[in-house]
């Protein structure tokens, strides 16, 4: 499952997850333990990851690897790329606005601060990603699905995403 910060991604992962009774793998938390484990902010990590592509590769290794194995969520921004076969590649979007809103929010900080460092991080995931990737992040084309979060609550999207997953698996 893939989507910008703040569209629910890793909510929306984690349900479906454990309604299917599948691994939880976030990207996202694998960046932010490094951060920790380093002393950096998610801005300075991600400044670290635009010219480390070590890190890069050791996060797309293990993409690719669980993958593999099946029986999977994947919660990553290049999930759409990274995922060996899988089943469904679902992107959920969601305004900038409503994304910032609900960072400041869950980590309890200003929205002038978020909109700053959500506005910093994509725009270097953007370019970090053609570079290195040759991926556009804009184009969804490899996508299956595309939910626009903002139009629903966390439980009308995860009600959405089950039925999909649910007829998706009654057509196999």
């Amino acid at each position: 499952m893939a989507g910008p910060h703040g569209s629910g991604r890793s909510t929306q992962a984690r349900f479906i997850a454990e309604s299917f009774d599948l691994r939880y793998i976030s990207a996202g938390m694998i960046f932010r333990e490094r951060a920790e484990e380093l002393g950096l902010s998610l801005e300075e990590m991600s400044r670290k990851a635009a010219v480390d592509r070590d890190f890069d590769n050791y996060l797309d290794a293990r993409t690719k690897e669980e993958s593999r194995r099946g029986g999977v969520v994947i919660d990553a921004t290049l999930s759409g790329w990274m995922a060996e076969d899988p089943d469904l590649r679902i992107y959920l979007s969601c305004p900038l606005d409503e994304r910032v809103r609900r960072i400041a929010e869950r980590e309890d900080r200003a929205l002038e601060e978020v909109d700053r460092e959500t506005r910093f991080r994509e725009e270097n995931e953007l370019r970090r990603f053609r570079e290195g990737y040759g991926v556009d992040l804009e184009d969804l084309c490899v996508y299956d699905l595309v939910v626009n979060t903002g139009l629903f609550d966390a439980a009308g999207v995860a009600r959405i995403l089950k039925n999909v997953v649910d007829e998706y698996l009654s057509c196999r």
